[in-house]
């Protein structure tokens, strides 16, 4: 039974398929650019580690949509990393600096779980200093990382979403809020339950399993994750 709504070191880029469907070439004809998918682990978890529902999603998004698509994932603290990724794949002229059409024809999704969450809003933010936007912010279960804020979203995110339970020892952020409203659309603060309909995590170690049970659930909980990529594939048109 599905469950439903309540209320590394660096980035790991795996080979991809050579062809992609009849549909997918007609994205790809009528965008300028690839759309750029980064995600975050959270916890300690490096980046090549593929029991996590991230790592999982990024290499299903570079296998399928190799034309029209860059997705890399990172250990949440390869931020740096991260968003030097963006800068080498937004500068096409390589001349070692974005110039204004390089920058406002970005078109970025960052997702994380955890910390990875809270390092997926940390990289909206450094982006927005350097005035490049970002289509769309997604957290699951966001844990706030020290010095780090998770709950405000900065401007030049058009559009944030927020996944979270609240049932167990750690729990997630529950509420996100845009630093400026008229610039930012918050789509939802989506609450998920596991009591009545847990999701299985026997990949996962056994003290995992034992104090972050409710954590790792919303992790591993294919209900989310079809969401998230629908709202990745959402942003390739």
């Amino acid at each position: 039974m599905q469950n439903t709504p309540a209320g590394g070191e660096s980035g790991a880029i795996l080979e991809t398929h050579p062809l992609e469907s009849a549909a997918t070439a007609g994205i790809s004809s009528r965008t300028h650019r690839k759309l750029i998918v980064i995600g975050f682990l959270g916890g300690k978890v490096s980046a090549t580690n593929l029991i996590h529902r991230e790592a999982q999603l990024i290499g299903s998004l570079q296998q399928s949509y190799p034309a029209t698509m860059h997705a890399a994932i990172f250990a949440n603290r390869d931020g740096t990393r991260a968003l030097k990724t963006v800068l080498d794949l937004l500068d096409e002229d390589r001349d070692g600096h974005l110039n204004d059409r390089e920058r406002n024809t970005a078109r970025i999704v960052i997702f994380g779980h955890s910390w990875g969450a809270s390092e997926t809003v940390t990289l909206a933010r450094r982006l927005n200093k350097l005035e490049i936007p970002v289509l769309l912010t997604i957290q699951v279960d966001s844990v706030q990382k020290l010095n780090q804020n998770d709950e405000r979203i900065p401007p030049n995110v058009h559009e944030a979403v927020n996944f979270y339970q609240s049932e167990g020892l750690l729990r997630g952020r529950s509420l996100i809020v845009a630093a400026d409203p008229e610039k930012t659309a918050i789509l939802g603060n989506r609450q998920f339950s596991y009591r009545q309909n847990p999701v299985s995590c026997s990949d996962f170690p056994w003290y995992a399993r034992a104090f972050m049970k409710r954590h790792i659930q919303i992790e591993n909980d294919p209900v989310v994750w079809n969401q998230i990529e629908a709202l990745i594939l959402g942003k390739m048109s």
